[in-house]
């Protein structure tokens, strides 16, 4: 490890509102917004979610559709379902604290290994390595592990943490300024698709970038037939009602679970096996305006309509399977409800 590293990142990253006034709890809290999802991202919720969350126990008690309303913007829902799961566990066992022991991290629902790492380390300053997709890069690259990216890549790199192997300087800088460093080098500098071995103080010590070829490593899994993306058309109604429009609840096995969205059917979809939503037949759609959107391995183009109750009967949509809900932000509508709407506008 490097000084000029750890120095680096305080100089450049210690204003990150989780790196501030930093706890166990809001360490737990950005740790799971921060799963598949940006910094910049959560940068523009952090502070609102805390205040609207100040502790366990405030989520803990939440409904998961409050929940799912202030975490709108974020994506991947499941997120704040399993921060919920974890906050009731730490609320009825431990009184709202959070235990630092790893063995009963990981027994609450919705914390794995990293997050329980993430939790001693940087939460708590305490020995131990939060392995994400960036740790695992950076130290595979400055130790030359070629290895396939992936479970056993992780179970090698923790047998050589544990053994002293890796990171044996963990404690002479802190784990915590550590893991945070090593982070940020990784998203920021030594990323998969590029690493920026020019700007790394890291680089004279790094057997990737002595090899002339830092992107070899970790070696890269192939890709499987099943990796890849669907075009998937779907036609958005939009019913409005004296400031209210026509939705139905997303159920817990649907995307955007807990959401409300309006009457969405499938129009064209590469994947014979889709069933989000249902089909109809309406081939007068190619003039629509739309918009695009990215969801798992669906490439969406989403049509709007605006329709009224004829519209409806002639579209054989039936009124009964849907509820009318005010066009505001307490609402809980989707994202792509919201989008649909803007579209209009």
């Amino acid at each position: 490890m490097n000084k000029s590293l750890i120095d680096w990142s305080h100089q450049e990253f210690s204003n990150l509102p989780w790196r501030k006034n930093r706890t166990l709890f809001r360490t737990l809290v950005s740790e799971i917004m921060l799963q598949q999802t940006t910094v910049s991202t959560v940068l523009n919720h952090f502070e609102r979610f805390i205040q609207e969350y100040p502790s366990v126990e405030h989520i803990a008690k939440a409904t998961n559709e409050q929940l799912t309303v202030s975490w709108k913007g974020l994506g991947y829902y499941r997120r704040a379902r399993n921060l919920k799961k974890a906050c009731e566990y730490f609320h009825e066992n431990f009184n709202g604290e959070i235990p630092l022991n790893f063995d009963l991290l990981i027994e609450a629902p919705g914390i794995g290994e990293y997050t329980a790492n993430a939790l001693l380390s940087i939460g708590a300053n305490q020995k131990a390595l939060a392995l994400d997709a960036n740790l695992e890069r950076v130290l595979s690259r400055i130790h030359g592990i070629k290895e396939q990216k992936g479970p056993k890549l992780l179970k090698l790199l923790k047998k050589k943490f544990d053994e002293g192997e890796i990171a044996p300087d963990i404690e002479k800088f802190g784990p915590r300024k550590f893991n945070e460093a090593l982070m940020d080098l990784g998203r920021n500098w030594c990323k998969a698709n590029k690493a920026s071995c020019d700007l790394c103080p890291l680089s004279h010590d790094c057997s990737a970038a002595s090899s002339g070829r830092p992107l070899d490593i970790p070696i890269r899994p192939a890709k499987k037939s099943g990796d890849i993306s669907f075009n998937l058309v779907l036609l958005r109604l939009l019913f409005f009602k004296d400031g209210h429009i026509y939705v139905y609840r997303k159920k817990e096995s649907e995307w955007l679970a807990g959401q409300y969205e309006v009457p969405t059917f499938t129009l064209q979809c590469e994947d014979s096996n889709f069933s989000q939503y249902p089909f109809l037949d309406f081939s007068d759609h190619h003039f629509l305006p739309e918009y695009k959107t990215l969801i798992t391995k669906y490439r969406i183009t989403n049509k709007v309509l605006v329709v009224n109750d004829q519209d409806l009967k002639q579209l054989n949509v039936d009124p009964s399977l849907y509820q009318l809900k005010p066009v505001d932000a307490n609402s809980n509508l989707s994202t792509a409800t919201m989008k649909a709407i803007q579209l209009l506008k």
